[in-house]
């Protein structure tokens, strides 16, 4: 039975919100705009802050309630990590959506929210004090998944549920691997531009 939590985390994550808020609101679909990622930031770009607002909200939430849904059912640590690591799976490789997703930030943050709150806080806050001082949403997105094992160990002292953050980490860094590119080249926009 543990089993079905993951296999659903991964099909819930597999909804992509920004191409469905950018269908509904008439924008223009994410992955042909932009930088071509359908996640909040692109959005931003393509749409405005409330569509934005909207897609993050949405990414985040799917991965918050299959986790925490798992937590309060006190199911194994195990499979409350692999419920997080799945949703993060399917935003970034949607099986809706041909398995080409996002980067996985807003989803993984919303599964770390459903581990602990604390850790949630802890993560937002490193996200927000980096983003305010480079003003790059990737830049500020990679420092905070460095730090999150340390704020998972701190707020749940699950060495299982530490080894999934990094797990979950190390595919949202394959994930940015252009992004990683562009701010060695100096090359990737900043939060609010329109490139």
């Amino acid at each position: 039975m543990h089993v079905l939590f993951p296999v659903i985390g991964y099909l819930i994550g597999s909804i992509s919100a920004a191409i469905l808020v950018c269908k509904l609101m008439r924008l223009p679909d994410p992955r042909t705009e932009g930088s071509g990622n359908p996640g909040a930031t692109n959005v931003l770009r393509v749409g405005g802050k409330l569509p934005a607002a909207i897609t993050l909200i949405g990414d985040a939430l799917k991965g918050f309630a299959p986790v925490f849904v798992a937590s309060s059912m006190q199911i194994p640590p195990l499979w409350i990590g692999l419920t997080a690591v799945a949703c993060v799976l399917g935003h970034l490789y949607p099986v809706f959506f041909q398995f080409k997703g996002g980067k996985g930030v807003a989803t993984t943050f919303g599964a770390v929210f459903g581990l602990s709150w604390l850790a949630g806080l802890l993560v937002i806050a490193s996200w927000l004090a980096l983003s305010l001082t480079f003003r790059y949403s990737s830049l500020a997105a990679l420092g905070s998944l460095v730090i999150l094992p340390l704020f998972l160990w701190i707020t749940t002292r699950s060495g299982v549920i530490v080894i999934c953050g990094i797990v979950v980490g190390a595919l949202v860094f394959w994930r940015h691997r252009s992004n990683i590119q562009r701010l060695i080249k100096g090359e990737e926009p900043k939060i609010g531009n329109k490139k």
